[in-house]
Formats: structure tokens, sequence, C-alpha cells
């Protein structure tokens, strides 16, 4: 008895004791009248350095506040499992591990602001699938990738101001309303509520979507402070983003060839997407069942321009359905469908032992039935291919198969309709003319080879200039990337155009109703664009080289000729350089006077001699400079 009375003591000891509480913290329980009640914890110890680890397991709400905590460990809440409401506000944290909240199930809100954290772990949000506040203000954030985007769909409280923000993702703004393409709502507890203030914004297409949506006045997202302002680039700084313009930042538009297209069973079918927009935008093919889409060829021939190619080979019922091409950029995204549809049915019979009823060496035939809904009068519906005609799937009143770019060997080909007791006889006729259309294409040649295209010659004997042709090309060995050029039997030739330089092809010929397996066939290669680049550019050095070499050397044969004649003429040179740069001096002497002589002949002539002549000039120099006082007193020498 004594010990029944111990445990009940003890029992209600237990039911009466407080759970523990931080010595740095307060813990609140709110209670109701009704026994239940929540706890809440409030920690703004100023000495605080971590944070605390022995906080009651039923706490709802956490706050921690003008602390000095610095770091959030990893797993530091895990044994919090009803905590809903955590608040780390203006502390001194820098740093978030990935797994610091890890095991919140049912975290609600989270607040951070008022820290310094430059780098938030976007990726601990999958911890917390219930999280739909979370406030980053008042931070060092400057950058938000695109990986953080998948753990902020469900969020409907997103403060992010006061940070370091440029830019945003471009398709940050996708996952709410209206660019989501989910229905706009106007009731109050649908809205999404963003705080983008106070970040030095540049204004640019990455964030013209955030600038769409201030420029809104019913839309669900909300902007907290709606007088946004950008701070870049230059001649937008300081302007609002309602009244920002901004520059080659253009939203794709899609266009496609056709929107409905119904093709015969196994037929090939092209389908054409083009778009238009700026930046350039991306294109890429979807099908409304979710299935991947193959065989697609794109390209950009200019800035702003953008078209695709899907090609279906050999369709199947199971190809029937809607298209989409979806075009995107940074400014936004667009999406065009084009539904497929497929004509007629495919029976399986077992031949006969007949020849007239077999239809090529297999050993099951195929039967074409066109759909009796289907009206007498032809459709087609064309795209244009970029140096290549093509035709879409199309409806012939005679249910016919086109050969395409998909066409394989072997594969098969519906026949005429047979009707009546004379069927099996026509479908021999019929198979005969097939072997003889065939037959008489002979004499495949490759001429005039070039770098990306060449001519196919062949001889057709005994066959009507008007019979249609297909000329089936493709790299060696790469069935998918076959390409078809239609023409007649007549014309002898075709050029094969888009050939890629230096690579081996196979070229076909294939009548339009020949037997299966019986095409002539040719292989060849293309030229080397880089041999003929090379041999261009040999050219072009030999001819600047001519062009220089040429004056040189005639301007050294000159100067040869002209030494040479020089040293011919050497002699006669001095000679003539003697005479031009002496004068030759005679020496007058005064005559002796008398009184027979005649008065007149007052100066005699005497030779002279070598020694004086050269001393002549300087002489007479100095002698020109003297004064004399008498004319009889003159120089003896004159020149």
């Amino acid at each position: 008895m004594r010990r029944l009375l111990y445990v009940h003591v003890l029992l209600c000891c237990l039911s009466m004791a407080h759970p523990f509480c931080p010595s740095q913290c307060t813990c609140v329980f709110h209670g109701r009248t009704d026994g239940t009640g929540t706890r809440s914890v409030l920690c703004n110890d100023p000495d605080m350095s971590d944070i605390p680890v022995n906080v009651p397991v039923d706490t709802v709400k956490l706050r921690v506040e003008k602390t000095a905590v610095r770091r959030i460990p990893t797993e530091a809440f895990y044994y919090l499992v009803e905590l809903r409401y955590l608040w780390i506000t203006y502390n001194s944290v820098t740093s978030v591990d990935t797994a610091s909240f890890y095991n919140l199930k049912v975290l609600h809100e989270l607040r951070l602001d008022g820290n310094m954290i430059s780098m938030f772990p976007w990726e601990s949000l999958k911890e917390t699938p219930r999280l739909r506040t979370l406030d980053l203000h008042n931070n060092r954030i400057t950058n938000i990738p695109s990986e953080a985007i998948p753990y902020l769909l469900n969020i409907t409280y997103l403060d992010l101001s006061s940070n370091k923000l440029a830019t945003l993702p471009s398709d940050l703004m996708d996952i709410w309303p209206p660019f989501n393409g989910g229905p706009i709502f106007t009731n109050v507890s649908q809205k999404v509520v963003l705080g983008l203030q106070d970040n030095p914004w540049f204004c640019d297409c990455k964030i013209s979507k955030m600038i769409e949506i201030s420029k809104m006045t019913n839309t669900p997202v909300v902007l907290m402070d709606l007088f946004l302002t950008c701070s870049g680039p230059e001649n937008l700084a300081g302007v609002l983003f309602q009244r920002a313009e901004l520059d080659n930042c253009v939203k794709p538009s899609v266009m496609t060839s056709a929107t409905k297209i119904t093709s015969p069973l196994g037929s090939n079918v092209l389908l054409r997407c083009d778009t238009t927009g700026h930046p350039t935008p991306a294109l890429y093919w979807t099908k409304t069942d979710g299935s991947p889409v193959n065989n697609t060829v794109q390209e950009s021939p200019g800035d702003g321009i953008r078209w695709s190619i899907m090609s279906l080979h050999g369709i199947l019922y199971k190809d029937a359905g809607n298209y989409s091409c979806k075009a995107k950029n940074v400014a936004g995204s667009a999406e065009a469908t084009i539904s497929l549809s497929i004509a007629g049915s495919v029976s399986t019979t077992i031949p006969s032992l007949k020849p007239s009823t077999e239809t090529g060496p297999t050993s099951r035939g195929t039967t074409f039935t066109p759909p009796t809904d289907i009206p007498s009068t032809p459709y087609v519906t064309s795209t244009v291919l970029p140096r290549i005609p093509t035709t879409l799937s199309a409806v012939p009143k005679k249910p016919k198969t086109t050969p395409s770019n998909g066409l394989q060997r072997g594969s098969l080909k519906p026949s005429k309709i047979l009707q009546g007791g004379n069927g099996r006889k026509l479908a021999a006729d019929e198979k005969s003319k097939k072997n003889d259309v065939s037959k008489s294409v002979k004499d495949l040649k490759i001429v005039e080879e070039t770098s990306d295209s060449a001519v196919l010659l062949w001889t057709a004997d005994g066959v009507p200039n008007e019979s249609p042709l297909t000329v089936v090309y493709s790299p060696y060995d790469e069935d998918d990337s076959k390409r078809t050029v239609e023409t007649n039997a007549g014309s002898g030739k075709v050029l094969l155009e888009g050939l890629s330089s230096g690579m081996r092809y196979s070229v076909c010929l294939i009548a339009k109703v020949s037997a299966a397996g019986k095409d002539p066939c040719i292989d060849f290669y293309t030229l080397d664009i880089v041999e003929d680049s090379g041999q261009n550019l040999f050219m072009i050095i030999s001819g600047i080289a001519c062009a220089l070499v040429l004056p040189l050397i005639a301007l050294l044969l000159y100067k040869i000729l002209a030494l040479y004649c020089k040293g011919h003429n050497t002699a006669l040179d001095e000679e003539e350089l003697e005479k031009e740069s002496y004068v030759k001096f005679e020496t007058i002497s005064m005559k002796q006077r008398t009184l027979t002589s005649h008065p007149t002949e007052l100066w005699a002539r005497r030779p002279t001699h070598e020694s004086e002549r050269m001393l002549l000039c300087s002489r007479s120099s100095i002698d020109s400079q003297m004064t004399y006082k008498s004319d009889t007193s003159r120089s003896e020498y004159l020149c």
C-alpha cells in the first residue's frame, strides 16, 4: 500500500512539472481554458553567442533577437518538431548551414532580417515544405541563383528589400501569375507579397517582368513599395519602374507553318516554327502528353530571328496529337500548337501464291484503305525549307505514298485501291509498269562536285518525260538526315544543294511507283572547302608577291646596265672633265719698247710651263687684291 502511494505522488509531481527553460531565454505558455496551449520562447540576451540547444520540445514560436549569434549550425532545431515560427532577427548572423532547418516540417514563417547574410543556402528550404513567409530584409545578399526558384514555389510573402541585389533570374517571376499561365484571382488570400525596394536595380531585360508587374493594376503579385527606381544603366538612373522604357527588349512571338495537319499513315511530316524577339529566343518542341520530341533542327539566320523544324518519319497512330513550339527569352515566352492527325488504316493480308498478288520480295503484303470521310478534293500544306524544296503531308485523290527524307529500303508501300473481279490483274499490270520505270532509269553519274553542291545525271530510256521521280540523298550511313528533291524523268539532271564539304554522300533515284529495293543509287564525295580556300589564298599571295618583286627586279637590271655602260665611258669622261675643269692660261709679258716698233704691239706671248699653270689661279687671286700706284705696274699673269 505504501508503494502505491509513492507511485501516485511521483506521477502527480511529473504532471505538475514544467519543461526546463534556458537561462538566457524567457519561456511563456499560452494556455487555454480547455487545458491546451502553445509555448513561445524569447532569447534576447546581448551576451548570447550561440543558438540555445535546450529549448522546450513543445515550443511553437522561437525568437532569437539582438544577440551576438554569428552562425546557425547544422540541425540546430531538429528536435523542435512543433515549431511553426522561427525569428532570428537583428543579430550578427553571417553564416547559415545547408542543414540548419532540418526536420522543421511544419515551419510556416522564417524571419532572418537585420543580419549580415551575404549568401543564403536556398537548398536548406527543402526541409520546410509548409513554409509560406520568408523574410531576408536588411541583409547583404547580392545574388539569387536560378537554382533557388524551385524552393520558392509555395512562398506567398518574400521580403528581399534593403539588400544589394542588382538583378533577378528571369524565370523567378514565372512562378507567379500572370507569367505562370495560371488564372488571376481577385481573392486577397491568393495574393503574393514581394518586398524589392532599396536595392541597386540594373534595369535591363532580365528584370523586365518585374518592371511589367510594377505597371500592372490588377495582379495577384503585390509590391510592398510601388516606387521602385533604377540605379543603372546611366540613361535610366533614378527613373521609376513605371516610367522605365527598356531598349532592345522584345517578347517572343511564334508563327507556325500550319495549325492542323492531316497526313496518311506511314508518311513523313515536317513541322516548322519561326520566332522573333530580342534577345534572340530559344526554341524547343514538346508534346501534350509529355513525351520527348527528337529529330529537330534549328538555326538563327540573324539577330532576333530563329526557326526550327521537327521531322516525323513514317508516322504511326501514336504520333497523332498536339505539338507545341515554345519560344523563350529573358523578356518573356510564347507558344504555338500544331495538331497532327492520321488518315487511313493498314490491313495485313496473307499473300496469294499467284505472282499477280505479290507486292515485293517480303512475305507479307499491305493494302491501303482510305477513310470514307476524307473528301476527294486534295489539300496540301507546305513549308519552305532552306534551299531544299519539301512538301508536307498531303492526301491525294488516288492514295499513294510520297517518298520523303525518311524513306527506308524495304518499307511498306501502299498500292492503289483494287475493286471488282479484275483487281489482281490490275495490280499485276501496275507492278509491271513500276518495274519498267525503275529499270529504265540508269547510268547515274555525279558531275560538277563542289564543297556544298553536286549535279546528278541519269539516263531514262523509254520513260515518259513527265514521269515523277524523287531524288533522295544523305550522308553515307546516316538515314536520319535524308533530303529529297522532286523532279521528273525527262529532266535528266538535278542539283543537289546543302551539302557539307569533304563528306561522302549516297544518292538514290526513286520512281513514284517503283518497286521496293530496286532503286539505283550512287556514292560520291564533296570537295574539301579547306583545300579550296588554301588554293585561293595561295593564288592571292602569289599575285601580291609578283606585283612587289617584278618592279624590284626591273630596277636592279636598270642599275646593272647603267654601271656597265659607265665603265666603258670612263676614259672619255675624264678627258671631258679635264676640259671642263681647267682653262688654258697663257703668260703674257711686256715687250721692250723701241722707237721703230709699232706702238700697239706692247705684249708678247710666251709658252707657259705646267708648274706655272697649277699656281696661276691662286696667285692671280692674291694679285687681284693689290692696289697699284701706276699703270705700268700690272700683274703679269692674267686669267
